[in-house]
């Protein structure tokens, strides 16, 4: 009998082990596809402003937002620079990830 409740417990631990690296893996994929989401974006609308493509700047950054599985949530240019923020959802939680693009800086 012992043993059985032995096996029960361990069984239990392992499932509720298994669960939870399996929803903070899930929650990092979804983290790292943001990110990539607000990088293509940024830089759809920084190459819109500096004219190397035609199109206005956050309309093609909510496309390419949109292309990468997340909105776009805000859109600012200054000058060439432009500052995006994408979001999305794994399950309940909402994740919100920035990202900026430009030319370098002069020193």
């Amino acid at each position: 009998m012992a043993g059985t409740l032995l096996s029960v417990g361990v069984v239990l631990c392992t499932s509720t082990l298994a669960v939870g690296f399996v929803a903070a893996g899930g929650a990092a994929v979804v983290s790292q596809r943001l990110a990539g989401a607000a990088d293509a974006a940024a830089l759809a609308a920084a190459d819109a402003a500096a004219g190397a493509v035609v199109g206005t700047p956050c309309d093609l950054a909510a496309h390419v937002a949109a292309a990468s599985g997340g909105l776009l949530t805000s859109c600012d240019l200054d000058g060439m620079v432009a500052t995006v923020a994408v979001s999305g959802s794994f399950g309940p939680v909402a994740a919100t990830v920035g990202a900026r693009a430009g030319p370098p800086e002069r020193q």
